[in-house]
């Protein structure tokens, strides 16, 4: 710590409390999902209801590229873990917007100059040291950058040593007492699996291997031990936190989240309103209101032609925008009769597994002017399709929030979903939306029935689509339950020092 500037930034006495989030992705800097989206949400809505916010991730080698223009705060400082150390250095944006959240990235090129953020064709063999030292770097500079008490905010599997490292390692130092901390899951899905060995490589002691800490099915569950060690856990819709303590939802976690108890919540995310508008959206060829839809007939039409598909007013027209993965229920599509039918058209976009892509591509060459299939994402494909789709296809098999079904209600496309978590929580079946339950083709071919049979009454349809619009998933609300879940692990922290 000798070489870090250990006079606070930020002096939080008599503000509201500073919080501190980590996380692998922050948008608009690096994402490969909705963890990026998610983070920044809160992140942005907290700065901007004026509390200190400040956000750390890995400065990537995308990243560097990208915005070269970022800014070294102060000399490079060592990071100690286990029997190495290696250096770190902070780095920030030149010119930041007032009232959003900080932004800083942790450098270390042997780690994160990489083309990857995770992986290239598979994962990169050393994640758990990246990502450990990552976590350490940030809990080194803490002190330099806000004053206790305050609150670190990790996110997902990737952070998660964070909390564990707070409560070990760094719990004999006086400067972190204060500290609470509180971690959400995004997708309990990815866990952090390695052998027993890793635990030296992590600076933890060996003790942590057991059922209670760290330990599961034999090997050292990098989640599990966030959860283990956060003052509080959330998740992102109150639906999922309910999945995650079932076998069938749980994802071999089950009883941990159970044993939680009231220490687990599920909170809902929201979307970004500036960005998701489509009164305002300089990505979309028609804006559009509840009040004016003929905007919306204008994008599909465009889309229609830009896509060589029909342009026909009188056809539904369903988009897909979707990570190319199981997950988001693209067997269901494959193995149904759905996109076969002469009554609809459909459009996919994204990026992903190749066997998705060449059965859509497929699909796409086999019926040309119903069905197109776009494999290069982009938020402006994303914002043009939702802006003209009649319908929005989220088949998931499992879906801890889902952002993409807020945004096409607010766009007027409605949702076709599997009633899993957030998809749940955000659709209201026969009225935004469409819902089914069973995780078979015929369920979501059911789903699809009913909805093209609404189309076909277009008053009743438009009615459907104002009301859509007209549902509130901005971050308001959701911001609310966080600041009650920080005021929940501050009482936990004051109470554990007692």
């Amino acid at each position: 710590m000798s070489s870090i500037q250990t006079t606070p930034v930020l002096d939080a006495g008599g503000k509201r409390e500073a919080v501190v989030h980590l996380a692998a992705e922050y948008w608009p800097f690096a994402r490969t999902g909705g963890l990026a989206e998610a983070v920044q949400g809160i992140a942005k809505f907290q700065a901007r209801a004026g509390r200190p916010v400040f956000v750390f991730m890995p400065l990537y080698e995308k990243v560097r590229r990208a915005f070269p223009r970022l800014e070294p705060m102060g000399d490079a400082f060592p990071v100690q873990i286990g029997g190495r150390s290696e250096m770190a250095r902070i780095h920030s944006e030149p010119c930041r917007s007032t009232g959003d959240p900080t932004v800083l990235f942790v450098e270390h090129d042997g780690y994160f100059g990489r083309p990857g953020i995770y992986g290239e064709g598979g994962d990169y063999g050393d994640n758990h040291l990246r990502f450990s030292f990552f976590c350490m770097a940030v809990l080194r500079w803490l002190p330099a950058l806000v004053r206790a008490p305050a609150l670190i905010h990790p996110h997902d599997w990737h952070t998660a040593l964070a909390p564990v490292y707070l409560r070990t390692i760094l719990a004999q130092d006086p400067i972190y007492e204060a500290f609470g901390s509180v971690l959400t899951v995004h997708n309990a899905g990815f866990q952090g699996h390695y052998p027993a060995e890793v635990l030296g490589e992590l600076g933890l002691p060996e003790d942590l291997f057991r059922w209670d800490r760290m330990e599961w099915y034999g090997r050292v569950n990098l989640l599990k031990g966030g959860l283990n060690f956060s003052d509080i856990v959330t998740t992102v819709s109150p639906t999922h936190a309910r999945e995650l303590r079932t076998p069938a939802g749980g994802f071999g976690l089950q009883e941990t989240f159970s044993d939680l108890q009231d220490r687990f919540v599920g909170i809902l995310n929201g979307i970004d309103y500036e960005a998701w508008n489509p009164e305002t959206d300089a990505e979309i060829v028609a804006r559009f209101d509840t009040d004016d839809l003929s905007g919306k007939a204008e994008n599909k039409a465009w889309l229609q032609r830009e896509l060589g598909l029909v342009e026909d007013p009188e056809i539904p027209l369903f988009g897909m925008t979707a990570r190319l993965a199981g997950q988001k229920g693209f067997d269901l599509i494959i193995d149904s009769d759905m996109v076969s039918r002469p009554d609809a058209q459909w459009v996919f976009l994204g990026e992903g597994e190749e066997r998705y892509r060449r059965a859509l591509g497929g699909f796409a060459a086999s019926w040309p002017t119903r069905v197109a299939g776009i494999f290069e994402f982009t938020e402006k494909r994303e914002h043009e399709i939702l802006a003209a789709a009649d319908f929005l296809l989220m088949p998931s098999m499992y879906e801890p929030c889902g952002l993409t079904q807020m945004r096409s209600q607010r766009y007027g496309a409605l949702p076709v979903a599997r009633r899993v978590g957030g998809l749940s929580d955000t659709i209201e079946d026969r009225v935004t939306g469409f819902l089914f339950d069973e995780y078979e083709p015929w369920a979501l071919e059911e789903a699809v029935r009913y909805a093209i049979e609404m189309y076909r009454d277009r008053a009743v349809w438009r009615e459907h689509v104002r009301r859509a619009m007209l549902q509130d998933f901005s971050w308001h609300r959701s911001a609310e339950r966080y600041a009650e879940v920080y005021r929940r692990a501050r009482a936990r922290r004051e109470a554990s020092r007692a």
